[in-house]
Protein backbone atom coordinates (compact mmCIF):
# COMPACT_ATOMS: atom_id res chain seq x y z
CA UNK A 1 0.00 0.00 0.00
CA UNK A 2 1.53 3.29 -1.07
CA UNK A 3 0.73 7.00 -1.22
CA UNK A 4 2.24 10.15 -2.64
CA UNK A 5 0.81 13.67 -2.10
CA UNK A 6 3.95 14.99 -0.33
CA UNK A 7 7.38 14.28 -1.79
CA UNK A 8 10.98 14.54 -0.65
CA UNK A 9 10.10 14.13 3.03
CA UNK A 10 10.50 11.00 5.18
CA UNK A 11 7.50 11.02 7.53
CA UNK A 12 8.87 8.44 9.97
CA UNK A 13 9.28 11.00 12.78
CA UNK A 14 6.46 13.28 11.63
CA UNK A 15 3.34 11.16 12.20
CA UNK A 16 1.48 12.32 15.34
CA UNK A 17 -1.46 10.29 16.62
CA UNK A 18 -3.91 13.04 15.65
CA UNK A 19 -4.41 13.61 11.93
CA UNK A 20 -5.49 17.18 12.68
CA UNK A 21 -2.01 17.95 14.04
CA UNK A 22 -0.48 16.33 10.97
CA UNK A 23 -2.74 18.32 8.64
CA UNK A 24 -1.94 21.61 10.30
CA UNK A 25 1.75 21.05 9.69
CA UNK A 26 1.61 19.38 6.27
CA UNK A 27 -1.12 21.29 4.42
CA UNK A 28 1.22 24.29 3.84
CA UNK A 29 3.86 21.85 2.56
CA UNK A 30 1.35 20.24 0.20
CA UNK A 31 0.15 23.60 -1.11
CA UNK A 32 3.73 24.74 -1.65
CA UNK A 33 4.41 21.63 -3.72
CA UNK A 34 1.01 21.85 -5.46
CA UNK A 35 0.15 25.56 -5.75
CA UNK A 36 -2.66 24.87 -8.21
CA UNK A 37 -4.63 22.86 -5.64
CA UNK A 38 -7.39 24.14 -3.35
CA UNK A 39 -7.48 24.02 0.44
CA UNK A 40 -10.19 21.36 0.16
CA UNK A 41 -7.90 19.15 -1.93
CA UNK A 42 -4.98 19.80 0.43
CA UNK A 43 -6.98 18.84 3.52
CA UNK A 44 -8.19 15.62 1.94
CA UNK A 45 -4.76 14.65 0.58
CA UNK A 46 -3.01 15.15 3.92
CA UNK A 47 -5.79 13.39 5.81
CA UNK A 48 -5.55 10.42 3.43
CA UNK A 49 -1.77 10.34 3.83
CA UNK A 50 -2.01 10.25 7.62
CA UNK A 51 -4.64 7.51 7.51
CA UNK A 52 -2.45 5.33 5.30
CA UNK A 53 0.79 5.96 7.17
CA UNK A 54 -0.45 6.15 10.77
CA UNK A 55 -4.21 5.84 11.10
CA UNK A 56 -4.43 2.28 9.76
CA UNK A 57 -3.48 -0.57 12.07
CA UNK A 58 -1.58 -3.79 11.50
CA UNK A 59 -4.26 -6.41 10.84
CA UNK A 60 -6.68 -4.01 9.14
CA UNK A 61 -8.19 -5.23 5.88
CA UNK A 62 -7.81 -3.00 2.82
CA UNK A 63 -9.36 -3.15 -0.64
CA UNK A 64 -7.91 -1.61 -3.76
CA UNK A 65 -9.29 -1.33 -7.31
CA UNK A 66 -7.26 -2.03 -10.44
CA UNK A 67 -7.77 -0.45 -13.89
CA UNK A 68 -9.69 -3.54 -15.08
CA UNK A 69 -12.51 -3.05 -12.58
CA UNK A 70 -11.46 -5.73 -10.10
CA UNK A 71 -10.91 -5.27 -6.36
CA UNK A 72 -7.96 -6.75 -4.48
CA UNK A 73 -8.10 -7.36 -0.73
CA UNK A 74 -5.24 -7.64 1.71
CA UNK A 75 -4.12 -7.34 5.32
CA UNK A 76 -1.73 -4.65 6.58
CA UNK A 77 1.27 -6.45 8.07
CA UNK A 78 3.63 -3.67 9.19
CA UNK A 79 4.24 -0.01 9.89
CA UNK A 80 5.14 2.97 7.73
CA UNK A 81 8.37 3.16 5.76
CA UNK A 82 9.74 5.65 3.25
CA UNK A 83 10.88 4.57 -0.23
CA UNK A 84 12.35 7.63 -2.00
CA UNK A 85 12.99 5.70 -5.22
CA UNK A 86 9.32 4.78 -5.75
CA UNK A 87 6.80 7.10 -7.40
CA UNK A 88 4.55 6.79 -4.31
CA UNK A 89 7.18 6.94 -1.57
CA UNK A 90 5.03 6.53 1.56
CA UNK A 91 4.41 2.82 2.09
CA UNK A 92 2.88 0.13 4.32
CA UNK A 93 3.47 -3.61 3.75
CA UNK A 94 0.34 -5.58 2.82
CA UNK A 95 -0.26 -9.32 2.44
CA UNK A 96 -2.60 -9.51 -0.55
CA UNK A 97 -5.15 -12.32 -0.73
CA UNK A 98 -5.34 -14.49 -3.81
CA UNK A 99 -8.96 -13.82 -4.64
CA UNK A 100 -10.01 -10.75 -6.62
CA UNK A 101 -13.61 -9.55 -6.86
CA UNK A 102 -15.13 -7.87 -9.93
CA UNK A 103 -16.79 -4.55 -9.19
CA UNK A 104 -20.07 -6.01 -10.50
CA UNK A 105 -20.18 -8.38 -7.51
CA UNK A 106 -20.18 -5.54 -4.98
CA UNK A 107 -23.47 -4.25 -3.63
CA UNK A 108 -24.53 -0.77 -4.68
CA UNK A 109 -23.74 0.49 -1.18
CA UNK A 110 -20.20 -0.91 -1.17
CA UNK A 111 -19.54 0.30 -4.72
CA UNK A 112 -20.59 3.82 -3.77
CA UNK A 113 -18.65 3.76 -0.50
CA UNK A 114 -15.46 2.41 -2.10
CA UNK A 115 -14.90 5.54 -4.16
CA UNK A 116 -12.47 5.30 -7.05
CA UNK A 117 -8.78 5.02 -7.84
CA UNK A 118 -6.88 7.80 -6.08
CA UNK A 119 -9.34 8.24 -3.23
CA UNK A 120 -9.51 6.72 0.26
CA UNK A 121 -12.72 5.57 1.91
CA UNK A 122 -13.66 3.86 5.17
CA UNK A 123 -15.83 0.82 4.32
CA UNK A 124 -16.07 -0.64 7.84
CA UNK A 125 -19.87 -0.54 7.66
CA UNK A 126 -19.67 -3.10 4.84
CA UNK A 127 -17.42 -5.50 6.78
CA UNK A 128 -19.96 -8.33 6.74
CA UNK A 129 -20.28 -8.14 2.95
CA UNK A 130 -16.50 -8.05 2.56
CA UNK A 131 -16.22 -11.15 4.75
CA UNK A 132 -18.59 -12.97 2.41
CA UNK A 133 -16.75 -11.80 -0.69
CA UNK A 134 -13.30 -12.90 0.41
CA UNK A 135 -14.20 -15.66 2.86
CA UNK A 136 -12.20 -14.06 5.67
CA UNK A 137 -13.69 -14.26 9.16
CA UNK A 138 -13.04 -11.92 12.04
CA UNK A 139 -13.12 -8.52 10.33
CA UNK A 140 -13.93 -5.78 12.85
CA UNK A 141 -17.40 -4.32 12.53
CA UNK A 142 -18.02 -0.87 14.01
CA UNK A 143 -21.60 -0.07 14.98
CA UNK A 144 -22.30 3.47 16.12
CA UNK A 145 -25.55 4.85 17.51
CA UNK A 146 -26.54 8.26 16.21
CA UNK A 147 -27.65 10.33 19.19
CA UNK A 148 -28.99 13.17 17.02
CA UNK A 149 -31.81 11.04 15.62
CA UNK A 150 -34.70 10.49 17.98
CA UNK A 151 -36.48 7.76 16.01
CA UNK A 152 -34.04 5.33 14.38
CA UNK A 153 -36.78 2.74 13.71
CA UNK A 154 -37.53 3.87 10.16
CA UNK A 155 -37.89 2.20 6.80
CA UNK A 156 -34.87 -0.04 6.04
CA UNK A 157 -34.12 1.62 2.70
CA UNK A 158 -33.12 4.78 4.55
CA UNK A 159 -29.71 3.25 5.35
CA UNK A 160 -28.90 3.98 1.70
CA UNK A 161 -30.02 7.61 1.97
CA UNK A 162 -26.56 9.13 1.57
CA UNK A 163 -25.59 6.94 -1.39
CA UNK A 164 -28.94 7.60 -3.05
CA UNK A 165 -28.62 11.35 -2.58
CA UNK A 166 -25.11 11.39 -4.03
CA UNK A 167 -26.06 9.18 -6.98
CA UNK A 168 -29.09 11.37 -7.79
CA UNK A 169 -27.63 14.73 -6.76
CA UNK A 170 -28.20 16.41 -10.15
CA UNK A 171 -31.93 15.69 -9.92
CA UNK A 172 -32.40 17.34 -6.53
CA UNK A 173 -33.09 20.98 -5.66
CA UNK A 174 -29.57 21.26 -4.26
CA UNK A 175 -28.11 19.91 -7.48
CA UNK A 176 -29.56 22.84 -9.42
CA UNK A 177 -27.32 25.32 -7.59
CA UNK A 178 -24.42 23.25 -6.20
CA UNK A 179 -22.14 20.40 -7.25
CA UNK A 180 -20.62 17.82 -4.92
CA UNK A 181 -16.98 18.84 -4.53
CA UNK A 182 -14.67 17.23 -7.07
CA UNK A 183 -10.93 17.53 -7.69
CA UNK A 184 -9.26 16.41 -10.93
CA UNK A 185 -12.48 14.67 -11.98
CA UNK A 186 -12.76 12.66 -8.74
CA UNK A 187 -15.63 13.24 -6.32
CA UNK A 188 -14.12 14.01 -2.92
CA UNK A 189 -17.10 15.69 -1.26
CA UNK A 190 -18.74 12.58 0.19
CA UNK A 191 -17.68 11.79 3.78
CA UNK A 192 -15.11 14.59 3.74
CA UNK A 193 -13.09 14.50 7.01
CA UNK A 194 -13.22 17.34 9.52
CA UNK A 195 -11.87 17.81 13.04
CA UNK A 196 -15.24 16.85 14.55
CA UNK A 197 -16.15 13.98 12.23
CA UNK A 198 -16.80 13.42 8.52
CA UNK A 199 -19.13 15.67 6.57
CA UNK A 200 -21.85 13.65 4.84
CA UNK A 201 -21.58 15.86 1.75
CA UNK A 202 -19.42 18.88 0.94
CA UNK A 203 -20.66 20.77 -2.12
CA UNK A 204 -19.78 24.01 -3.87
CA UNK A 205 -22.00 26.46 -5.72
CA UNK A 206 -21.75 26.49 -9.48
CA UNK A 207 -20.20 29.97 -9.34
CA UNK A 208 -17.61 28.63 -6.81
CA UNK A 209 -18.51 31.33 -4.28
CA UNK A 210 -20.24 29.20 -1.63
CA UNK A 211 -19.34 25.95 0.14
CA UNK A 212 -22.31 23.88 1.27
CA UNK A 213 -22.22 21.43 4.20
CA UNK A 214 -24.96 18.78 4.02
CA UNK A 215 -25.86 16.69 7.07
CA UNK A 216 -28.21 13.73 6.59
CA UNK A 217 -30.33 12.33 9.40
CA UNK A 218 -32.35 9.14 9.07
CA UNK A 219 -35.65 9.65 10.84
CA UNK A 220 -36.64 12.68 12.92
CA UNK A 221 -33.80 15.10 13.64
CA UNK A 222 -33.41 16.70 17.06
CA UNK A 223 -32.13 20.20 17.79
CA UNK A 224 -28.65 18.85 18.64
CA UNK A 225 -27.98 18.41 14.93
CA UNK A 226 -27.94 22.21 14.59
CA UNK A 227 -24.90 22.43 16.86
CA UNK A 228 -23.31 19.52 15.00
CA UNK A 229 -23.60 21.11 11.57
CA UNK A 230 -22.46 24.48 12.94
CA UNK A 231 -19.24 22.80 14.11
CA UNK A 232 -18.75 21.36 10.64
CA UNK A 233 -19.45 24.74 9.05
CA UNK A 234 -16.95 26.41 11.38
CA UNK A 235 -14.28 23.93 10.28
CA UNK A 236 -15.06 24.52 6.62
CA UNK A 237 -14.99 28.31 7.08
CA UNK A 238 -11.67 28.36 8.93
CA UNK A 239 -9.81 25.53 7.21
CA UNK A 240 -11.21 25.06 3.69
CA UNK A 241 -12.86 28.22 2.41
CA UNK A 242 -10.83 30.31 0.01
CA UNK A 243 -10.82 34.10 0.20
CA UNK A 244 -14.28 35.44 -0.61
CA UNK A 245 -16.10 32.11 -0.20
CA UNK A 246 -19.04 31.81 2.19
CA UNK A 247 -20.38 28.70 3.94
CA UNK A 248 -23.98 27.48 4.26
CA UNK A 249 -25.47 24.39 5.86
CA UNK A 250 -28.30 22.04 4.95
CA UNK A 251 -29.94 19.48 7.22
CA UNK A 252 -31.93 16.72 5.52
CA UNK A 253 -34.19 14.49 7.64
CA UNK A 254 -37.48 12.63 7.49
CA UNK A 255 -39.13 15.19 9.76
CA UNK A 256 -38.37 17.87 12.32
CA UNK A 257 -39.69 18.54 15.80
CA UNK A 258 -40.51 21.89 17.40
CA UNK A 259 -37.11 22.14 19.09
CA UNK A 260 -35.14 22.04 15.84
CA UNK A 261 -37.59 24.45 14.22
CA UNK A 262 -36.97 26.92 17.06
CA UNK A 263 -33.18 26.44 16.82
CA UNK A 264 -33.20 27.09 13.08
CA UNK A 265 -34.98 30.42 13.55
CA UNK A 266 -31.70 31.90 14.79
CA UNK A 267 -29.52 30.04 12.27
CA UNK A 268 -30.33 31.81 8.99
CA UNK A 269 -27.40 30.20 7.17
CA UNK A 270 -28.80 26.69 7.71
CA UNK A 271 -31.71 25.28 5.67
CA UNK A 272 -33.85 22.26 6.48
CA UNK A 273 -35.17 19.78 3.91
CA UNK A 274 -37.45 16.78 4.37
CA UNK A 275 -36.99 13.63 2.33
CA UNK A 276 -39.53 10.99 1.35
CA UNK A 277 -38.98 7.30 0.68
CA UNK A 278 -41.51 5.62 -1.59
CA UNK A 279 -41.92 1.92 -2.23
CA UNK A 280 -44.16 0.32 -4.85
CA UNK A 281 -45.04 -3.29 -5.68
CA UNK A 282 -46.28 -4.36 -9.12
CA UNK A 283 -47.43 -7.75 -10.32
CA UNK A 284 -44.88 -9.35 -12.59
CA UNK A 285 -47.41 -9.69 -15.45
CA UNK A 286 -48.80 -6.17 -15.11
CA UNK A 287 -48.71 -4.16 -18.29
CA UNK A 288 -47.11 -0.79 -17.80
Amino acid sequence: MAAGHIFGIDLTDQLPEEWRVFNKKMIPVYLEQNPEKSKVAAGLACGMLHTICKGSNVGDIVMSPDPDGNYHFGEITGGYFYDPDYELPHKRPVRWFERTVPRSQLSDGLRNSAGSIGTLSNVTKHAEEIERLIGNEGLPVLIARDETVEDPSVFALEKHLEDFLVANWSQTLLGKTHDIYTEDGEMIGQQYPSDTGPLDVLAISKDRKELLVVELKRGRASDSVVGQIQRYMGYVQSELAEEGQTVRGVIIALEADRRIEQALKVAPNIDFYRYQVSFELRKANENV
